[in-house]
């Protein structure tokens, strides 16, 4: 009696059509939205490009593509310091670029960073017991009102033009969102979760840790999102005094110097980075809370 071995691709496949339709039906809708978004680009592109070139718009207010392009590629070369002189520069303002960018993404992780550890500390602290919440609440919303510019001049008293000042007012922006979030996250979690684990026998501190925080997680790490582009929006007024190195002083200080191109250079280098970092959020949600929407 002989065998015929079954080999894997006579084994039956358990994908039915339906789900590779499904399947090829969501690949194509994605590969439709990236291309609508490229096709909007170029779009927009050509349409800055023609309105440029017929001189519709004076160049001081609005340089062309090309301008903004080779003002982005001095500000990361070597180059000479005016034509016809020898003497070379490194970038703008003594810096390359992508040397200002780094220098604002540290004030950023700094001040930040400080408002996720403390934030949610304070905002389950407050989300748990309903007195402190009370006697605080006025004074998170008031702080949260307030914009950056109302309180950078006070900072600078307190802290000086260095970067303690900074990294204060990015902090100050980003911590009422994450504290408030978390707080609406802890009185969101369903009644029904905690009497079910304490009639099973939990004690305080199991409902707190298998109950209130992973129900919590997504609210928290939603502030978070909010806090971090919030708190990059403000970059430019945390780098108005010494802020160089850093894009929000070049973008300010290129626009007191009339350089045009150099500012709407800094200008989208500050949105894309500003949508790195938000894609970048959003993936760590994704890995951290995967039962996000799930329940």
């Amino acid at each position: 009696m002989s065998f015929t071995a079954q080999t894997p691709a006579a084994e039956t496949d358990k994908t039915t059509p339906a789900m590779r339709d499904g399947s090829q039906h969501r690949r194509s809708g994605q590969l439709r939205r990236i291309g609508g978004r490229v096709l909007a680009l170029i779009v927009f592109l050509l349409a800055w490009w023609a309105v440029t070139a017929a001189g519709l718009i004076k160049p001081l207010f609005l340089p062309s593509p090309g301008a903004v392009w080779d003002a982005f590629v001095q500000a990361n070369t070597w180059h000479q310091v005016a034509p016809g002189v020898d003497r070379l520069v490194q970038g703008e303002q003594g810096y390359f670029l992508w040397e200002h960018l780094l220098a604002s993404c540290q004030r950023i992780f700094v001040g930040v960073g400080a408002a996720i550890i403390v934030g949610p500390l304070l905002g389950f602290a407050m989300g748990m017991w309903r007195p402190l919440n009370t006697l605080i609440e006025p004074y998170l919303n008031f702080l949260r009102a307030l914009p950056p510019l109302g309180y950078i001049g006070l900072l600078i008293v307190w802290f000086g033009i260095g970067d303690t000042s900074k990294i204060w007012l990015l902090f100050l922006a980003a911590f009422p969102a994450i504290t408030i979030a978390t707080i609406n996250g802890v009185h969101s979690v369903p009644r029904d979760y905690i009497n079910a684990v304490r009639s099973l026998g939990a004690n305080r501190r199991q409902v707190l840790t298998h109950v209130v925080l992973p129900s919590t997680a997504p609210e928290v790490l939603t502030g978070i999102r909010i806090a971090v582009g919030f708190a990059w929006t403000t970059v430019v007024a945390a780098e108005l005094n010494n802020g160089i190195p850093g894009i929000g002083g070049l973008a300010y200080l290129s626009g007191t110097q009339l350089n045009t191109p150099l500012t709407i250079a800094c200008i989208v280098v500050i949105g894309i980075t500003a949508l790195v970092l938000d894609a970048l959020i959003k993936w760590i949600g994704v890995l951290a809370v995967p039962w996000k929407g799930k329940s």
